[in-house]
């Protein structure tokens, strides 16, 4: 549990390696919207013992400490925390990184992808799907846009039932343990106001998801799209079509799955499947990158 000071902020992160002579497969976690990443501990206790694991909290977020006068919370700036820390890691030299990343933290992952594509060993985009025209002007999109304001004003109001519960049940098809609804809760209403507004109005901003419909398309590695059926914030269609687009424009293995019953959160929903489809995801890309295709 360490502290990284750059300049948008006191940036909190953990890493289950050491940060010199640690020459493992790493994977790294992004996280979604307004969440800190406390929720990918149950997957990093599996991953540990045969890959070193980096999580780190986003500015506006858990424990980081964001600098005054505010930084842009922008998919650009999340993405330049995240170089900063991966190049205080020493893990943008050499090929070993596996990026996995959920929900909103899709896109800022995709941005540091392109940054570094010779870092990659792959991919893994949970939830965080593309979208053409006709459903960004959907009315579940302008519903989706006006929650967020509506949530921002509202969200002390999130740590009493029945509203703690509307707000976990809409993201999950499958329970998940009482101590991570406790900790999504916590995660939202503690994130800074400014930091969960700015973020919630690019994920759903035409021109940023267009950006990102054609990134996601082009990344240069292997790349996993998993997808939860019984997603309610965001619609799962999404990460089918990303699925569907790469496989029609891009050379590089697109692979995906489905949770039919989870829903945005299949991390938790269904630990142990998600742990077995991600290991065999980088054992496959192992093998791949090893036949030299």
């Amino acid at each position: 549990m360490s502290h990284l000071d750059i300049e948008r902020c006191l940036l909190y992160y953990e890493d289950t390696g050491s940060a010199s002579g640690d020459s493992r497969e790493t994977v790294v976690f992004f996280n979604g919207w307004s969440i800190s990443s406390r929720y990918w501990k149950p997957l990093i206790e599996l991953l540990f013992p045969r890959y070193r694991c980096v999580s780190f909290d986003q500015s506006g977020t858990g424990r980081t400490k964001v600098k005054r006068p505010l930084p842009p919370f922008t998919v650009e700036g999340f993405a330049d925390e995240a170089e900063k820390l991966l190049e205080e890691l020493g893990l943008l030299a050499g090929r070993r990184l596996h990026i996995v990343a959920h929900s909103m933290g899709g896109m800022v992952a995709t941005e540091v992808c392109n940054r570094f594509p010779d870092a990659l060993l792959s991919v893994t985009i949970v939830n965080c799907g593309i979208f053409d025209d006709e459903l960004l002007k959907s009315f579940h999109h302008v519903l989706l846009g006006a929650m967020i304001g509506l949530s921002m004003n509202l969200k002390g109001l999130f740590r009493f039932e029945p509203f703690k519960s509307l707000f976990i049940d809409r993201a999950i098809g499958k329970p998940i343990e009482s101590r991570f609804r406790d900790i999504f809760v916590e995660d939202f209403i503690t994130s800074d106001n400014d930091a969960s507004a700015s973020v919630g109005r690019f994920t759903i901003a035409p021109l940023t998801v267009g950006r990102y419909t054609r990134e996601a398309v082009g990344i240069r590695a292997p790349l996993l799209c998993v997808v939860g059926m019984a997603d309610r914030t965001i619609p799962p269609e999404g990460m089918i079509t990303l699925y569907e687009r790469r496989k029609e424009r891009s050379g590089w293995p697109t692979v995906l799955e489905i949770f039919e019953d989870a829903g945005h959160l299949p991390m938790l929903e269904d630990l142990p499947r998600f742990s077995a489809v991600l290991q065999r995801h980088f054992d496959s890309v192992r093998e791949y990158r090893r036949s030299g295709s």
